[in-house]
């Protein structure tokens, strides 16, 4: 089963735990739409209109053309920290915590 097939009709959020973030920029290069290292030189989900969420636990909505990049990058992730979940029952469904 594809990731797209698998989240077929479910709102997907992504939020980053910035304590496990090792600011490899894994998930900048998958999707910089949906992430971006600050001054920090940590990772951080920005808003569909392109702000940085630095409060910790900001989520954001994952796009579905966007879906496969932002698995990738929570796959990819060296600090798994990426954790994606359904919005309708904040069920972790891809990252570390995902069943």
């Amino acid at each position: 089963m594809s990731v797209q097939q698998e989240a077929a009709g479910e709102a997907l959020e992504v939020w980053i735990d910035q304590d496990l973030c090792t600011g490899d920029g894994i998930c900048v290069q998958y999707a910089p739409e949906v992430f971006e290292l600050d001054i920090d030189g940590l990772a951080y989900v920005k808003s569909p209109g392109d702000e940085l969420l630095q409060a910790p636990g900001a989520t954001t909505p994952v796009p579905l053309p966007l879906l496969t990049d932002v698995v990738d990058s929570a796959k990819e992730c060296p600090g798994e920290c990426i954790h994606v979940r359904r919005v309708s029952d904040r069920v972790e469904v891809f990252g570390p915590d995902a069943e």
